[in-house]
């Protein structure tokens, strides 16, 4: 396994949103009501980008089809169409003044 670091965290802020390309791995940095969240950046449903995606009540909502995940947990919670797997979530690491994460 090995550290990559993602950000400083005097950078990150509420409403934070930033997508990093690590290795084969496209994930999505979130910050919001002071927690942070790493979760793959796409949508599994049908892989559209959830960038813009609406959080409501620690409910992801992507803007495509209405597929809604737990943020805490990446579990699916409501399906417009086919049901599909929950979103990814990646452990954040902390070092020094940075977030990370840890892949292997």
């Amino acid at each position: 396994m090995y550290y990559r670091s993602l950000d400083k965290l005097i950078n990150l802020y509420d409403g934070y949103c930033k997508v990093f390309k690590v290795d084969s791995h496209d994930m999505m940095l979130l910050q919001l009501d002071g927690q942070r969240y790493l979760i793959e950046s796409r949508c599994p449903h049908r892989e559209h980008p959830l960038t813009r995606a609406d959080v409501q009540d620690m409910t992801l909502i992507c803007p495509l089809h209405g597929y809604r995940f737990d943020l805490a947990s990446g579990a699916l919670r409501y399906h417009s169409e086919e049901p599909c797997r929950g979103l990814k979530l990646y452990e954040l690491v902390y070092r020094d003044n940075e977030v990370g994460v840890m892949l292997g």
